[in-house]
């Protein structure tokens, strides 16, 4: 079987997220007093006792399910329980057994899979009898611990590896896998393309703005090619991040970028191209990530051939500094242009990755500044001696010149269009880096 997956699941506010980042030992939940800062489903993974293990946090079980959002929450959660090998309850100990406890556990030991009961909050051992009541539900053993501290963690890893059952084939290394991060404005449409890709409806999608607040991995495979998909919260303008949870949110949009190497912009058509659009582009072209800008809800938009002209103008002009980025009509609603995203991303990632051999690398440049000698600086000649390329994801070049403060950024700009131009790059920046050779060589 594949990895086993474990679910966590518990009341809101029980210290879900904190016990989840403890048992994968990364800070991938967003943790916060507040209540019901988890909505959507977050996997990771970990390796106990030297087997690998998948975990999903899970948003906070509520008694009433009064709104649309909370519903959602509340499914999201039991598709958790449905597909988990185990599942670990998350109680308070600062709040006891409660009516809603007992329910839900009740509930679970109907599914018959194996069920770990973890008191959480014991923070030292005068807090240790407050977990004594649960051993009244008949669940051996209960799991004291502290998810914050974490003391008696390693006691609840102990008792789940040797619980679940042992993997017979592993996952894809990560290395072959293309990383696609989803960014873009609040209500863009981004949740619902990337459930549209996966045919399922694994992000919480509402036409409420900002529904999404952690980045959400998936995985998909098509054909030969696996994507790991991270569904990410709507970026907003500084100004209105002032909640604390959507300052952490628009954190955990960047960190997704930092971990991923495409990126699709997702631009809602019907509203054309913002500045806050040009704020995020500039977040991804800085982290010098690939990119690919789909133009969602192309469904609303009337005279489509000249209106994708239009858009695709205002596109270039309002975001000059991704010129490389090719540009596709997309509805996320009805599947239009959905797949060739996906095929526009590899092709992308493919340029991304590119090599360039010195010798036609130099041939290049040699040409170039035929074309459009250097200028002076301060009087004297300036020289460009060579290129080399020095690494990939972005394609990054180091050109070895006599006076490197010398390049004005025009005369940048001129030498990366003839890389693009003899080589291509489509969809992902190049970065150039001049430096000086030795005084005697100049």
């Amino acid at each position: 079987m594949p990895i086993p997956l474990v679910a966590i699941i518990g009341r809101a506010n029980v210290g879900k997220s904190t016990l989840f980042n403890r048992l994968t030992e990364r800070r991938t939940a967003i943790v916060h007093d507040t209540p019901g800062v988890t909505r959507d489903r977050i996997y990771g993974r970990a390796e106990w006792m030297g087997r690998p293990v998948r975990l999903v946090d899970t948003g906070g079980i509520v008694p009433a399910e009064q709104g649309e959002i909370e519903m959602r929450v509340q499914d999201q959660g039991r598709f958790a329980q449905a597909e988990a090998d185990a599942i670990i309850f998350v109680a308070d100990s600062q709040e006891g057994l409660t009516p809603l406890d007992r329910e839900v556990i009740g509930q679970v030991r109907k599914s018959g899979k194996p069920l770990f009961l973890a008191i959480n909050k014991v923070d030292s051992l005068q807090h240790e009898p407050l977990s004594y009541e649960f051993a009244a539900l008949g669940i051996d053993p209960v799991y004291p611990l502290s998810a914050e501290h974490g003391t008696g963690v390693y006691e609840l890893i102990e008792g789940l590896a040797e619980a679940l059952p042992e993997p017979t084939d592993e996952e894809p290394e990560a290395g072959g896998v293309l990383r696609l991060a989803v960014i873009g404005r609040p209500n863009a449409g981004k949740s619902s393309l990337v459930n549209q890709w996966l045919n399922a409806e694994r992000s919480i999608v509402s036409p409420i703005p900002g529904t999404t607040r952690d980045a959400i991995d998936s995985h998909l495979d098509v054909g030969d090619r696996s994507f790991l998909l991270v569904d990410t919260a709507g970026i907003r303008r500084k100004g209105k991040t002032r909640e604390l949870l959507d300052k952490y949110s628009v954190i955990m949009a960047l960190k997704a970028m930092d971990r991923c190497d495409v990126v699709v912009l997702v631009i809602d058509a019907t509203e054309g191209v913002t500045d806050q659009d040009a704020a995020i582009a500039g977040y991804a072209e800085n982290r010098g990530r690939a990119i690919v800008i789909a133009a969602n809800k192309w469904d609303l938009m009337k005279g489509e051939e000249k209106a994708f002209e239009k858009f695709e103008e205002q596109v270039r002009m309002k975001l000059k500094f991704l010129d490389f980025a090719p540009v596709l009509a997309v509805s996320a609603k009805s599947g239009r242009g959905v797949p060739q995203i996906l095929t526009r991303a590899t092709e992308v990632y493919e340029e991304y990755s590119r090599t360039i051999p010195t010798g036609r690398l130099n041939e290049c440049f040699e040409k170039a500044v035929r074309k459009n000698p250097m200028s002076h600086y301060r009087g004297k000649f300036m020289k460009l001696f060579y290129c080399a390329q020095v690494r990939t994801r972005p394609p990054t070049f180091r050109c070895f010149v006599n006076y490197p403060q010398g390049i004005h950024f025009s005369y940048r700009r001129y030498l990366i269009n003839c890389l693009r131009d003899q080589f291509g790059f489509a969809g992902t920046p190049i970065r150039l880096i001049f430096s000086a050779r030795d005084e005697k060589q100049r």
